[in-house]
């Protein structure tokens, strides 16, 4: 089947928003006394949504759960400093742009789907300037599950008119990989992204969102 749709994930794959998440996280372990992680460290925990991340950042831990009270003022104060520090050092990495750029004038209709709390996903588009290539942007709240349950990539098949095998899902992670496989959705993953991707099977490992963009013209030429 031919390739009518592409949904990107946010954090690893169309931007770079480690700098600024890692800030906030710092910042929010500083209201709780405690002393600062590296931004390497903080970039391992990224993955699975803001309450993940913060149960992660404050125990130091990535298979770590903060007690219900801590957690719950936690994801209270990492909110409040993220909307401060939001799109701070955040950049789209190389290569986005063109990528989007070319999916646009394919004719591919576009989604953002990301775990992230939807408050903060469509705002960090806005301020850097991609949010116009986008007709929807679901967070991890905006729908009942999230990645890797296939219901968002499902959801955006819907609304796009088109099977899941028409939509390609772009992203760095095994939740994106789990959610397209979940979905019957063909997947490719970026490398330079937050998670080690090394072991996973999907249609290609790709290096920029460019090579993505040959990926869907090679499908509709077969097609």
């Amino acid at each position: 089947m031919p390739i009518k749709a592409i949904s990107l994930d946010l954090d690893g794959t169309l931007l770079d928003t480690i700098a600024d998440l890692a800030a906030a996280a710092n910042a929010m372990r500083s209201d709780f006394g405690l002393p600062p992680l590296p931004q390497s460290r903080l970039e391992s925990f990224v993955g699975g949504g803001m309450a993940q991340l913060v149960h992660r950042a404050l125990t130091d831990d990535r298979d770590g759960k903060a007690q219900p009270e801590l957690h719950e003022t936690g994801i209270a104060s990492f909110c409040r400093h993220y909307d401060r520090l939001l799109a701070v050092s955040t950049r789209p990495y190389p290569g986005v742009l063109e990528g989007l750029q070319a999916f646009k004038q394919m004719g591919l209709k576009l989604a953002v789907i990301t775990n992230k709390p939807y408050r903060f996903s469509l705002p960090i588009l806005e301020k850097t300037g991609l949010a116009p290539y986008f007709s929807m942007v679901l967070g991890g709240d905006s729908l009942t599950e999230k990645k890797p349950h296939p219901l968002p990539l499902l959801h955006a098949c819907q609304q796009f008119g088109c099977q899941p095998a028409e939509l390609l899902m772009v992203g760095d992670s095994h939740f994106d990989r789990d959610a397209a496989v979940n979905a019957g959705s063909p997947c490719l993953l970026l490398t330079y992204g937050y998670d080690d991707i090394s072991s996973l099977t999907c249609q290609g490992h790709i290096s920029s969102l460019v090579e993505a963009v040959e990926f869907v013209k090679n499908v509709i030429s077969l097609s």
